[in-house]
């Protein structure tokens, strides 16, 4: 079988290179998933570069763990074989999920998994509509329901509205009549448009922390402004709910979360995902056409570390998917 992996630091098209490995057999409460579809996440663009630096403290210092020269951490596929202990599913059903708490390497031809990383996949949605759901969707239904307790017709921003967070938060949102403004570069507004999306702002051209417009909550995928400033764009009793950023950006806010709660009211915090809790509901919603992902793609196997450059870049437009039987 053919996989994706790296062993050294840098640029994706210097560094990642496919290669033929022995086809692995399950183990215990494993499946083996022949992939139809995967998608790029963050986890991908980090871990081949080794940035932020304060990563390696986890990915390993010069180079990368053997854990994580592997690519990949959201999956859609068919079960081929099962481990003695696996139960949960058939050989020859479709299941998706975010493998990240168990495995990496979906990036590849053929992944061994715990049945605990996967759901079964509706017949209605295709492979590739399940490899862009996991991650992006848990991050912002947990960013929005869990975490920012979101109610009916309340004000919401999403910075990052472009990317897979992006697009599933303001389908969210719409299911509690919410008002929804997105921030994201202006080349992808007609896209968020069609997306739902009532307000766009555009971050190259303004700060939405200088307008003076204020929202019930804040979902941001791209931390990057001081927690003071990020507070004034708050109403009274306002939420902020980050689900990624600049790492120094996130420190200040950890340790200044207290003192703003104190003086202000308004509660800062950070998401700490918890993959595929609330897929089930994302189901429903999927089959009743509530909800669908925004697909970037599909992209041929062939061009995965071209494709990691193109998200690091920031220049997709929602799930970046790659589907194994195209090209």
């Amino acid at each position: 079988m053919k996989i994706y992996t790296h062993r050294a630091y840098g640029k994706p098209e210097e560094v990642i290179t496919l290669q033929e490995v022995v086809k692995p057999q399950p183990v215990a409460d494993q499946v083996l998933l022949k992939v139809k579809a995967a998608p790029v996440n963050d986890y991908d663009w980090c871990v081949v570069r080794g940035k932020p630096f304060a990563y390696r403290l986890f990915f390993g210092l010069f180079r990368p763990k053997k854990r994580f020269q592997k690519l990949g951490m959201e999956i859609a596929g068919v079960v081929e074989a099962l481990g003695p202990d696996a139960g949960q599913f058939e050989v020859g059903e479709a299941v998706y999920g975010d493998t990240s708490d168990h495995a990496f390497g979906s990036l590849g031809e053929y992944l061994c998994v715990s049945e605990k990383a996967l759901i079964r996949k509706p017949n209605a949605m295709s492979f590739e509509a399940a490899a862009a759901i996991p991650h992006a969707a848990m991050l912002a239904y947990e960013g929005l329901v869990d975490l920012g307790d979101i109610q009916d017709g309340q004000k919401i921003l999403v910075n990052g509205a472009g990317g897979g967070m992006g697009t599933f938060a303001v389908q969210i949102a719409k299911q509690y009549n919410a008002e929804v403004t997105g921030v994201d570069s202006g080349d992808k507004f007609e896209m968020l448009r069609a997306q739902g999306f009532d307000h766009l702002i555009d971050y190259q051209q303004e700060d939405f922390t200088r307008r003076t417009e204020k929202y019930d909550l804040i979902l941001d995928a791209r931390t990057g402004r001081s927690p003071f400033n990020i507070q004034r764009a708050l109403k009274p009793g306002g939420k902020y709910v980050s689900v990624g950023g600049k790492t120094g950006r996130l420190l200040q806010m950890a340790l200044l979360k207290g003192l703003i709660r104190l003086f202000t009211g308004k509660r800062f915090q950070m998401l700490a995902l918890k993959p595929n809790q609330h897929l089930d509901q994302i189901n429903q919603w999927y089959e009743a056409g509530m909800i669908k992902p925004v697909i970037d793609g599909p992209h041929p196997f062939d061009q995965v570390p071209q494709l990691i450059q193109y998200f690091g870049e920031a220049r997709h437009k929602g799930k970046v998917v790659i589907a194994m039987d195209e090209g």
